[in-house]
């Protein structure tokens, strides 16, 4: 049973020797490379170079790095080297040994392929037996009547044979078993110690390598004196650039300090050198901010570059930035917008625009600033130009100008307001122009300072004054009480002549010239414009339906003008509706997409709807103006066909002739449409196509109030000549004279007839004159069959 007992407990590791003092608490002297290398790493699989450096030059500065890396670099080669010379006979015998290897390994390789079969089968046999034999042992005890038996019980020894050696191997195995688990108790309990030794020892690195760190941060720190400048010349040069290197190297000690201190937070050894730190790290930035502006001052690059590089080390940016604005920038600036501009005009200023002022801070950045822009462009500077761009030189204009000009903020003066934002454009893409690429411009625009600064122009009040001024114009055009032609000596056709139609265009144009436009708003601007056109349409449309839907002019608050207006008035809506239309779908409409041809192909299509769609609506309104051009054409000429009636009295009853020339009334009927095709403004205003469609509208119009005229005298009339010769038969009757006496004489329907035939021939003759065939027009042909004789019935002539 030997085999069975558990081993002795493993001897206690002999613990290394313990650190000396100056270890301790003097300068690393540990040949171990620090924490934060380790090389283990490198053997791992997925180990990856660049994302391995990344990681570390966070808080480790490259030259650092390299060199802990060329001194593990050595190191292996000397461990390298020791082993080849302790080894260096089995080294060099190692090539003599390797003689005729293949063939070896050939002849090797059969006897252990069989033995590895033979092992195979043997496996395969052992585990049959092993589940056979468990089968067994498992139906045994019920075949033999074991079941008031107990392995281990007071009835074991009434066993069958069998039965002890059983409990003798399980004895055993529950005894080896009990080993085994205690033996791997014993072991976890060792690596848990292990590893806990592990993490008290990494722990006590890192506080001391934060000792280290800080003690000889403030040893350089106190070799800062020794390079502050004492001469001018070369060694005033080449102390600032010492004491700038000095400087970017105690940052770098800095930036690993700020490592060690995040990985060992709430510790009582960090919280005791906290006071120590802090000290340090304000020394530091006291004398970077020395150095920086001593650089500046002198324009000395390497300075300033390394003390860039140290701000950016201790992630510390915002101090050179500020320091550049203070010490740079706000005197710059200050020549231009003094403080107290706002209290009157100084020398140097020009009022409250900012245009001028813009130019001289340009020549400024251009001749003071452009060499710090041009040191921090260069790669590995450790800060970028946007940030330099909005937070020092940015933030100081717009800083001045509140101070020294705060009323161009305000949108209260529309046009300086707009003259003042655009040259703040002007200037910020000229600072953009600075930045080395589009990833520094989008970086430039997403700075807190340029969105304060865009912030202060309140281009939404700016709009909303524009929109108060460009419909209000329109507005009060509309409200006149009439059609008003704009005086003008030297008209052109093209030209607009009422002075609503001039309105309207006027205000269009209005919203997208130079002084009025601001492009980050064109889409209020381009709805401010079919919102115009909007209000002209309704304008027209409500005009004209309260001109044709009653007569009530009491009604008609605010239509007078519809109301009142004349054929030649609505002629003058006519043309300029045509005008509107070409000029919005035209000029305007290529002007406007012109302005906005920066944006996507999306956004102009749209645009292109939106105006064409405008312009349709107006197009929509000449066929309303033109219906009611004829039907007060029409109704002129219907006050002359009322003297229809006249004919009924003159040929009723009486013995008057047939009738052989045509009725006065016929020469008036078409005077008010020749009069107004004749007229000026028709023949200046109207095209062609125009007054033909017109022309034949209205005598559409007209034939047909002629022929319901018409038809409703003859059929009254041959009415009233029914019961005429009714009650005459009765009388007749009454009298007893004979009823069969037939009347060959005309009656006074057939003279009637005649008058009104001879009249529709000189009807169709006066339209003959105006250039239109009568018997064409399905009114007249109506008119034709109701008052012509039987026997020119088919047959249209006169």
């Amino acid at each position: 049973m030997q085999d069975l007992q558990s081993p002795p407990p493993p001897s206690p590791t002999p613990s290394p020797h313990p650190r000396s003092t100056t270890d301790l608490f003097g300068d690393p002297s540990d040949p171990n490379p620090p924490q934060w290398l380790n090389p283990s790493l490198f053997q791992s699989q997925n180990f990856d170079p660049q994302s391995y450096i990344s990681d570390l030059r966070t808080f480790v500065p490259l030259q650092t790095l390299r060199t802990e890396l060329k001194t593990h670099f050595t190191s292996l080669q000397h461990d390298l080297i020791e082993l080849i010379n302790r080894d260096y006979a089995d080294f060099v015998s190692l090539s003599t040994n390797l003689i005729d290897v293949d063939s070896s390994v050939v002849r090797m390789r059969a006897p252990l392929l069989e033995i590895r079969e033979k092992l195979g089968s043997f496996r395969e046999s052992l585990i049959g037996c092993l589940c056979l034999l468990q089968t067994k042992k498992e139906s045994m005890p019920h075949k033999l009547g074991w079941r008031k038996y107990n392995f281990g019980g007071p009835h074991c020894m009434r066993a069958p044979p069998l039965r002890a050696p059983l409990v003798k191997i399980q004895d055993k195995i529950g005894l080896f078993r009990g080993s085994v688990n205690w033996c791997l108790c014993l072991l976890q309990e060792r690596l848990k110690q292990r590893d806990e030794a592990g993490e008290a020892r990494e722990v006590l690195e890192l506080l001391l390598d934060t000792f280290h760190v800080v003690s000889k941060v403030e040893k350089l720190i106190k070799e800062l004196p020794n390079c502050v400048p004492s001469n001018g010349g070369q060694d005033d040069r080449e102390s600032r650039e010492s004491q700038s290197m000095l400087l970017e190297r105690i940052a770098s000690e800095m930036n690993r300090l700020k490592f060690y201190i995040s990985h060992a937070k709430n510790m009582p050894f960090i919280e005791n050198m906290e006071k120590r730190i802090m000290n340090v790290s304000s020394l530091l930035d006291a004398s970077l901010g020395n150095c920086l502006v001593d650089g500046l001052e002198n324009k000395d690059v390497n300075a300033i570059y390394n003390c860039l590089r140290a701000y950016a080390a201790i992630d510390n940016t915002k101090n050179a930035e500020e320091t550049f604005r203070l010490s740079v920038v706000g005197p710059l600036i200050r020549k231009v917008i003094p403080e107290n501009a706002a209290s009157g005009v100084v020398s140097g200023s020009s009022g409250n625009e900012l245009e001028e002022d813009y130019v001289k801070i340009k020549k400024y950045i251009e001749d003071d600033c452009k060499f710090l822009l041009d040191i921090s462009s260069i790669e590995n500077s450790g800060l970028h130009v946007s940030s330099f761009l909005a937070n020092s030189i940015l933030k100081e204009v717009h800083s001045a100008i509140q101070k020294g000009k705060p009323v161009v903020f305000s949108p209260g003066r529309p046009s300086v307001f707009l003259k003042n934002y655009k040259a703040s454009l002007d200037f910020l893409a000229h600072l953009e122009g600075y930045c080395p690429s589009r990833a520094e411009v989008v970086k430039f625009r997403s700075e807190a300072a340029y969105v304060d600064f865009m912030k202060q122009w309140n281009v939404g009040v700016y709009f909303s004054l524009r929109f108060q001024e460009i419909a209000g114009a329109l507005d009060s055009a509309l409200s006149v009480g009439g059609l008003v032609p704009v005086a003008s000596d030297k008209r052109k056709p093209q030209d607009l002549i009422l002075k609503q139609s001039v309105s309207l265009l006027e205000c269009l144009r209005s919203c997208w010239r130079d002084d009025v436009l601001v492009l980050s708003c064109s889409d209020k601007f381009l709805r401010l414009s079919l919102q115009l056109i909007s209000r002209f349409s309704s304008w027209l449309s409500a005009g004209l339906a309260a001109r044709k839907a009653t007569d009530n002019v009491g009604s008609n608050t605010g239509f007078e003008w519809a109301v009142s207006a004349v054929p030649d008035d609505l002629v003058y809506i006519v043309h300029d509706l045509n005008r509107l239309v070409e000029e919005v779908c035209g000029d305007y409409l290529e002007h406007i997409l012109e302005l906005l041809k920066s944006c996507p192909a999306e956004v102009c299509d749209f645009v292109n709807q939106s105006i064409l769609q405008g312009g349709t609506s107006l197009k929509g309104h000449l066929p309303i103006v033109m219906s009611a051009i004829i039907d007060t054409i029409v109704e002129k000429s219907a006050e002359d066909l009322r003297q229809l009636k006249g004919i009924t009295a003159t040929y009723r009853m009486t013995n008057k002739p047939l009738p052989v020339r045509h009725s006065p009334y016929v020469s008036g009927v078409l005077r008010p449409l020749k009069e107004f095709l004749e007229g000026e403004r028709a023949a200046t205003c109207l095209t062609n196509e125009m007054r033909n469609e017109l022309l034949q509208g209205a005598v559409l119009e007209i034939t047909q109030r002629y022929n319901d005229l018409v038809s409703e005298l003859v059929s009254m009339s041959r009415r009233t000549e029914s019961s005429l010769q009714k009650l005459r038969l009765g009388a007749q009757r009454r009298a007893g004279a004979s009823s069969d006496v037939s009347d060959h004489n005309l009656s006074d329907t057939d003279k009637i007839c005649m008058q009104l035939f001879l009249d529709i021939q000189e009807y169709a003759r006066s339209l003959s004159l105006l250039g239109l065939d009568a018997a064409s027009l399905p009114p007249y042909q109506s008119l034709w069959q109701c008052v012509a004789p039987a026997e020119r019935q088919n047959t249209i002539s006169f």
